[in-house]
C-alpha cells in the first residue's frame, strides 16, 4: 500500500471495519462498510437477510446492508443509501477511495455498465 491508502487503513479500519476497496461509500451507509458483506455488494440488501436481520451466508453476522439502513438517516448523506453503485473494481483494492475520489477513479465503471436513469 501507498502511504496515503496507509494513513487512510490506519484511520477506517479500525474505527469502521473498512475493507478498503478503493470505492469507499461509508458516508452514505451511515457509516457501516458494505465491503464486509460476504457477497461484497455495493448495493444491497441481496434478498438473503434472514428475518431476524442477519445474514443468509453468515448467520451469526448481523446483515451490513440492514444495518446501513439502520444508520444512514442519522446521516446528512442519507439520501444517497439508495443510489445505484457500480460493481466493484477490484483493481482498486488496498488503494486510497481518498486519492480515487478526488482523480474521480472511484467513478470509472467497467466497460458496457451503466445506470438509466
Amino acid at each position: 500500500m501507498k502511504p496515503l491508502a496507509l494513513i487512510e487503513a490506519a484511520v477506517k479500519k479500525p474505527v469502521f471495519g473498512c475493507q478498503m476497496c478503493g470505492q469507499c461509500v461509508l458516508h452514505s451507509t451511515g457509516m457501516t462498510c458494505p465491503m464486509n458483506c460476504p457477497k461484497t455488494l455495493r448495493n444491497g440488501p441481496c434478498g438473503g437477510v434472514r428475518p431476524d436481520g442477519h445474514c443468509e451466508v453468515k448467520p451469526e453476522m448481523r446483515c451490513v446492508w440492514v444495518k446501513a439502513v439502520e444508520r444512514a438517516p442519522r446521516t446528512p448523506w442519507a439520501h444517497e443509501l439508495d443510489d445505484i453503485r457500480a460493481p466493484v473494481d477490484n483493481r482498486l483494492w488496498d488503494t486510497s477511495s481518498w486519492a480515487n475520489y478526488v482523480t474521480k477513479r472511484d467513478r470509472v465503471v467497467p466497460e458496457g455498465w451503466r445506470v438509466e436513469t
